[in-house]
């Protein structure tokens, strides 16, 4: 990411990435800009071998308010082809952050509306301030809540995408844990504290294991139970003993010491 970035803040601290959309004054709203700027950064912490967890989160009063609405201007003098191209800058951060191998966290506050509901739906993990805000508004618009659908169905369940986006309503914290959507609710005054201990949590487990197991459950997710899903989950299990990692890590159990995970 830019040292430059107008949209975006990051820090890293003991292996712990601290994304920021940093526009408060629009509330985050998504542009052109602000999505390829947190592909690329979502891509380079990916990379970054100090980097263990990535926590996604917004400046401000709100988490994300959807789609800027100087960025939904210009997109409405756009041709068909025009917006084929546009749009793909949302599928493309949509996909960096589903198959980045390090664990995310989003960190959810006040309004989440429209693409933010797939930023949180795309990350591994969602926990919620009791002040948090969702809602699919695109219909209301006379738009489709496409290039979110993939991810927010997988997290929600059909049942329940398909009722919030047909209805564009306004749901809070509660409702969207009981449909999958986040993974806890917590008070605003303790979200910083809770996202903390949960990135540690992550930070202490080895890197490959987390990226392997990210790739197993989304590879089998929704899948029949059947002989060739049964040799790949004997096959990653066989490969994960015999790495380095898996060699350290059994080592300090045995031991009674903390691992010294690779790049520690």
């Amino acid at each position: 990411m830019s040292n430059a970035s107008q949209t975006l803040e990051c820090t890293v601290q003991e292996g712990i990435a601290k994304l920021w959309l940093a526009r408060p004054a629009q509330r985050n709203a998504l542009d052109e800009a602000l999505m390829a700027e947190l592909t690329s950064a979502v891509r380079d912490l990916g990379d970054r071998s100090d980097v263990r967890v990535i926590v996604l989160g917004g400046l401000g009063k709100a988490f994300c308010a959807g789609a800027d609405l100087n960025w939904m201007t210009r997109a409405a003098r756009y041709t068909r082809e025009q917006n084929v191209e546009d749009v793909a800058r949302l599928s493309t951060l949509l996909q960096t952050l589903d198959h980045v191998r390090k664990p995310t966290i989003a960190r959810v506050h006040g309004a989440c509306y429209a693409g933010a509901t797939g930023l949180v739906a795309a990350c591994d993990l969602a926990i919620a301030a009791d002040d948090a805000r969702f809602c699919f508004s695109e219909v209301r618009l006379g738009l489709v809540p496409a290039t979110i659908s993939p991810y927010v169905q997988r997290a929600m369940g059909y049942r329940a995408a398909l009722q919030h986006m047909l209805t564009a309503d306004v749901f809070d914290s509660t409702t969207a844990l009981r449909t999958g959507l986040i993974n806890e609710v917590v008070p605003v005054d303790q979200l910083d504290s809770r996202i903390d201990t949960l990135a540690h949590t992550l930070r202490s487990a080895g890197s490959r294991a987390l990226a392997e197991t990210k790739r197993l459950l989304r590879h089998i997710h929704g899948q029949p139970i059947n002989a060739g899903i049964i040799r790949e989950t004997i096959e990653c299990i066989a490969d994960a003993r015999v790495s380095a990692e898996g060699v350290e890590g059994v080592r300090a159990l045995l031991a009674g010491e903390k691992p010294r995970w690779s790049g520690e």
